[in-house]
C-alpha cells in the first residue's frame, strides 16, 4: 500500500462540485483543515451557507472519495457552516445582532411573494439558519395567517419598548396583523404606512439572527424608499411570474433596488408551471422562461423555479407553509434549493459597501 499524499487527498476532495457554490470546495477556499495519520484523514469543511440539511450527506461523498484512495482505510469529514454578516447594523439598536436584511419584493401583487417569503424563511430555519420575517406589507398584512398564528394573538412586551416577535415553525416574525384586529382597515396615507413600518422594524428585539426576510408590499413606493434610504439591506430578491406584465413590473423593482445601491440577489420564478393533478400533465400556462431572459438581461441569476400547485395554497392558508408540512417533499425541495441560493448569492455579491445608500431622483 503506497503513502498517501496532500495533493491526493485535495484532488480526491476537489472531485465533488458543490451544487450552491457551483465549484469544487477546494478552490472555494472551503476546506480549513486535513490532517493525516498514517491510512487514517480527517477533514473539516466550512461552508457559507446554512447547510443542515446536506452537510451529513457532504460529509458522506466526501469520505468515500477518500477511502478510495490507495493508502487510505479511514476518513473521517466534518462539515460546518457559518453565515457572515454583509452590512453593519450596529447604528440600529434593534438590529444590532441581525446579521443579514434581505427584501423580498416583486413589481406587482398576486405572483405569490408572501408565500415565497415565508418558505423561504422556514427553508433557512430548517437548514439551521436564526431566521427573522418582517410583513412590511401594512395594507395587507398576511403572515401570521401563513404561520399559523391564532386570530388575536398579540406580542408580549417589554419595558413598554420592545415587541416581542412571535415564533412559529423556527421563525421569529412580527406583523401589523399582530396589533390590529382581522377587520381593521389601514386607510393610511403613504407616510404613515412608512412611519409604521419604521416604528414596528425599531421597536421589535429581533436578538441574534442570521436573516432577516422582510416581505415587502408589491410596488415602488414609500415603503421600499424608506427601508433602502434608512435600514442597512444587504440585498433583494425579486418575486415574478413568466407573464409579460409581471415581468415588466418586476423589471421596475430591479432597477429600483439598482438606484438605491442595493444588490439584487436573483429572480425567483414562481407558478412557473401547472402539472394537472388528475391526469399529470404539464403546461407553462403563464409563459416560460420569462425570469431567465430578464436575470440575463441585469446579470443576475434565478434562484429557483416554483411551480402552480393546489397543495402550496392549501398549506398556506392553513398556517402550515409546505416546507413546514414536509421539507422533503418535492416543492419542498424545491423552496429548501432557491433559499441555499440566495444564502450563496450574498455571500458571492458582497452586498456593497456597508455605508447607508444615497437616494437620488434623476430623469432618467
Amino acid at each position: 500500500m503506497s503513502e498517501l499524499t496532500l495533493s491526493q487527498v485535495e484532488a480526491a476532495l476537489s472531485g465533488y462540485q458543490d451544487p450552491y457554490l457551483e465549484t469544487d470546495l477546494v478552490s472555494a477556499n472551503a476546506i480549513k483543515d486535513i490532517q493525516m495519520d498514517g491510512s487514517k484523514v480527517s477533514v473539516s469543511v466550512l461552508l457559507d451557507y446554512p447547510a443542515d440539511g446536506v452537510a451529513r450527506g457532504i460529509a458522506q461523498l466526501l469520505e468515500t472519495a477518500l477511502e478510495n484512495l490507495d493508502g487510505c482505510e479511514q476518513a473521517d469529514v466534518q462539515v460546518a457552516w457559518q453565515v457572515a454578516s454583509h452590512k453593519s447594523h450596529d447604528s440600529n439598536e434593534a438590529l444590532a445582532q441581525v446579521k443579514n436584511v434581505v427584501a423580498i419584493a416583486s413589481g406587482k401583487g398576486g405572483v405569490g411573494k408572501s408565500t415565497t417569503s415565508v418558505n423561504l424563511a422556514v427553508a433557512l430555519a430548517r437548514d439551521g439558519a436564526r431566521v427573522g420575517l418582517l410583513d412590511a406589507d401594512i395594507y395587507g398584512p398576511s403572515q401570521g395567517l401563513m404561520l399559523g398564528v391564532a386570530e388575536g394573538t398579540r406580542p408580549e412586551t417589554i419595558d413598554n419598548k420592545w415587541f416581542v416577535p412571535i415564533e412559529a415553525h423556527g421563525v421569529k416574525s412580527m406583523s401589523m396583523a399582530y396589533l390590529v384586529t382581522e377587520d381593521t382597515p389601514m386607510v393610511w396615507r403613504g407616510p404613515m404606512v412608512a412611519g409604521a413600518l419604521m416604528q414596528i422594524l425599531n421597536q421589535t428585539q429581533w436578538g441574534e439572527l442570521d436573516y432577516l426576510l422582510i416581505d415587502m408590499p408589491p410596488g415602488t413606493g414609500d415603503v421600499q424608499l424608506t427601508l433602502s434610504q434608512k435600514y442597512p439591506v444587504s440585498g433583494a430578491v425579486i418575486v415574478t411570474t413568466p407573464q409579460d406584465i409581471a415581468l415588466a413590473d418586476a423589471k421596475k423593482g430591479v432597477e429600483m433596488f439598482r438606484k438605491v445601491n442595493i444588490p439584487v440577489l436573483g429572480m425567483i420564478e414562481n407558478m412557473s408551471i401547472h402539472i394537472c393533478s388528475q391526469c399529470g400533465h404539464a403546461e407553462h400556462i403563464f409563459g416560460t422562461d420569462g425570469a431567465h431572459r430578464l436575470a440575463e438581461t441585469y446579470q443576475t441569476r434565478v434562484l429557483g423555479s416554483l411551480p402552480l400547485a393546489t397543495w402550496i395554497r392549501e398549506q398556506s392558508d392553513s398556517g402550515t407553509p409546505v416546507v413546514a408540512a414536509d421539507d422533503t417533499s418535492d416543492v419542498a425541495l424545491m423552496y429548501r434549493h432557491a433559499a441555499r441560493n440566495m444564502a450563496v448569492a450574498l455571500n458571492q455579491t458582497g452586498a456593497g459597501a456597508s455605508a447607508m445608500p444615497t437616494i437620488e431622483i434623476s430623469d432618467d
